[in-house]
């Protein structure tokens, strides 16, 4: 799993961009993959499942909110995280 800083590093806008949908959806979906895995293993772990299930809510509704805003970086960005 990449790192925190890495995903940072990689998707922000400007130095020092911490908050943007961007990366906000990139942190998210980095621990969506992270939970998911887990989950294969676990596959009773309903506390989890539910954590998992709030964290998609959320991604959804920055993904909604940016494409809203700017459909470009919207389709780049789901497209460079792979996200269907």
């Amino acid at each position: 799993m990449e790192s925190k800083k890495d995903i940072i590093a990689k998707y922000q806008t400007k130095e020092g961009d911490t908050g943007s949908a961007e990366v906000q959806i990139a942190l998210l979906t980095a621990r969506i993959r992270h939970i998911t895995e887990h989950l294969k293993s676990n596959k009773q772990d309903n506390s989890s499942k539910r954590g998992l299930l709030m964290l998609i809510g959320k991604r959804n509704g920055l993904l909604k909110y940016l494409e809203a805003k700017d459909i470009t970086r919207y389709r780049e960005l789901k497209k460079s995280l792979g996200i269907r």
